[in-house]
């Protein structure tokens, strides 16, 4: 039974990144880039302007007389004719920089009458203009694979002229739930069955860290209807079951996996709760079964699934940052196990503190609902007491906005 961290250590290990596909430019956002993004050409293609102002040379401004106005030159216009000497040209920002000029004086330390224009500063060459390939020299590598693709990302890749671009591709993550006490939303509830809520929470959190969810009809306590459904979830990228992992009679998907030639890397991690999580393999698809408990089975998705599939994705850092908290309130944990313990976080000054978000009960959906994050208290203590301070994984990327 490994640790938590060897846990997730074996997990990231035993994933590679997936094969890489084209999209248009905007459905690239949050995804990965798939391959190196090299300038066509100079990034600017042209000294330009970067003020509203007017185009001079230099030497031109210590002229006592001003310069006379020759133009007038807009943003998107080429600059086909040469700065006389002792004139100015009107210039927009991104407009060409006309030959023979080296600075722009902007609008607002200059000042016009009668048709010539006088400088309040003297400029010196260089000032207000951004000089061909300032920013990227054609040929060389404007985003490199790897990036994650933001609003920043695709202004550059929009002014590149991309219109689609290669990502790493999104897995498809096939979600099963077991059990005969299942019944699926919609349906009568009937005297001794529960709704299946696991797949649904799971396929949003499979959302969440960007992949597909696929969820498969409920998998039934026999053998034969377990295989089905297995078969079925084994054609997917990877596969998430919950429930049938422990030592029950009906636990029965472990041993229909192994009928299967899938390799089980590990069964039980020293957490608490989830502690009876395992880990297989299917060749190279990675099957992760979770527990039966709502919970459980969301804690154990975040701390060993998420990761996963982010590597899936080609994330380099795969694993969130966790933040430094102080806690609360005591705490008596299991001390033979890690605690994964569902907090509220607070900015209080220059401190974060997580709070116990409600009772720790692994069957209270309620506790999870408001907690912010997960607190991971260490094994091998038997009480850990307030203002202590821990790592904790966020579970909203909101939670920290703000604060007292």
């Amino acid at each position: 039974m490994p640790g938590f961290e060897e846990a997730r250590r074996i997990v990231l290990e035993r994933v590679s990144p997936m094969g890489c596909e084209v999209v248009p430019l905007l459905g690239a956002v949050g995804r990965v880039l798939a391959a190196d993004q090299a300038a066509p050409w100079d990034m600017p293609q042209w000294d330009n302007s970067a003020m509203d102002g007017f185009a001079v040379r230099a030497s031109d401004c210590a002229d006592p007389n001003g310069l006379a106005v020759a133009g007038f030159l807009p943003a998107g216009q080429p600059a086909v004719e040469a700065l006389a000497n002792g004139t100015a040209i009107r210039i927009m920002t991104g407009a060409p920089l006309p030959p023979g000029a080296d600075a722009v004086v902007p609008f607002e330390e200059a000042e016009e009458r009668a048709g010539l224009v006088f400088a309040r500063r003297r400029p010196v060459a260089g000032d207000h203009v951004r000089r061909r390939g300032g920013d990227i020299r054609e040929g060389a590598t404007a985003l490199e694979a790897g990036a994650i693709i933001g609003a920043a990302e695709v202004s550059l890749l929009a002014s590149l002229s991309r219109t689609s671009v290669p990502v790493v591709r999104r897995p498809r993550v096939a979600i099963l739930s077991t059990g005969d006490e299942l019944l699926e939303p919609g349906e009568p509830l009937a005297a001794g069955k529960i709704y299946n809520s696991n797949a649904q929470a799971l396929a949003a959190a499979a959302l969440r860290a960007g992949a597909i969810p696929v969820v498969l009809p409920i998998a039934r306590d026999d053998r034969a209807a377990l295989r089905t459904q297995l078969v079925e979830g084994l054609r997917a990228d990877a596969l998430v079951t919950t429930a049938g992992v422990s030592v029950g009679d009906r636990d029965l998907v472990r041993e229909v996996l192994r009928d299967l030639a899938v390799e089980e890397v590990f069964w039980k991690v020293d957490i608490q709760p989830g502690r009876p999580t395992a880990f297989a393999l299917s060749g190279i698809t990675p099957v992760f079964s979770l527990p039966g408990n709502p919970v459980a089975a969301l804690l154990t998705f975040e701390m060993f699934v998420r990761p996963a599939l982010r590597r899936m994705m080609g994330h380099s850092r795969p694993l969130d940052v966790p933040v430094r908290a102080r806690l609360g309130d005591a705490v008596m944990p299991r001390q033979d196990r890690v605690t994964l313990r569902r907090v509220r976080l607070e900015r209080i000054g220059d401190q974060i503190v997580a709070s116990s978000a409600g009772s720790q009960a692994t069957g209270f959906l309620r506790t999870m609902v408001g907690a912010d994050g997960v607190a991971i208290i260490p094994a091998g203590l038997d009480s850990v007491a307030a203002g202590s301070v821990v790592d904790v994984y966020t579970l909203r990327e909101d939670c920290l906005i703000g604060g007292a």
